[in-house]
């Protein structure tokens, strides 16, 4: 509800801030339109005003100024992206999908050398009963590289 003065019992007053403040329920009851909005955020966006002066001149509150920063204003952001690609973008890309294809060939064939080698390694120590595979648990010799004197080979 809006207060509104007396003229004639207030002639040589001036209305105070709180006088004139608008209820809760008749600021829920306001609505602005769309136009009124975007009218009010270019003038924030251009410098012309700030979101202090809007929300102290039309009653809104802070949260209501920076929806309508986010609904109407230049700098919102987009839920879209657009990305540009030239034929030359298409065709690099084309010839990496074609390179991949092709390492992934040759890494499988390798995967497939390396199967077979097992095992024949396997086979053979069946067979021949000799350990091929170097055991993890074998430790390798200290002396190594080095001489008697414990200094390296040159």
């Amino acid at each position: 509800m809006l207060t509104v003065l007396n003229p004639k019992k207030n002639r040589n007053k001036m209305a105070t801030r709180n006088q004139l403040k608008m209820s809760t329920s008749d600021k829920q009851r306001r609505t602005f339109s769309d136009s009124f909005k975007l009218k009010k955020v270019r003038e924030i966006e251009l410098g012309h005003s700030k979101i202090a002066d809007i929300c102290k001149e039309y009653e809104v509150s802070y949260t209501s100024v920076y929806k309508w920063l986010d609904k109407f204003g230049m700098t919102r952001k987009k839920g879209e992206r657009i990305i540009l690609e030239t034929d030359s973008d298409t065709k690099q890309l084309q010839a990496y999908k074609q390179k991949i294809a092709e390492l992934e060939q040759v890494i499988g064939q390798k995967q497939i050398m390396i199967d077979f080698m097992d095992k024949m390694i396997e086979i053979a120590e069946d067979r021949y009963k000799i350990d091929i595979k170097k055991k993890p648990s074998t430790k390798p010799s200290d002396s190594f590289g080095k001489t008697e004197n414990n200094t390296p080979l040159v």
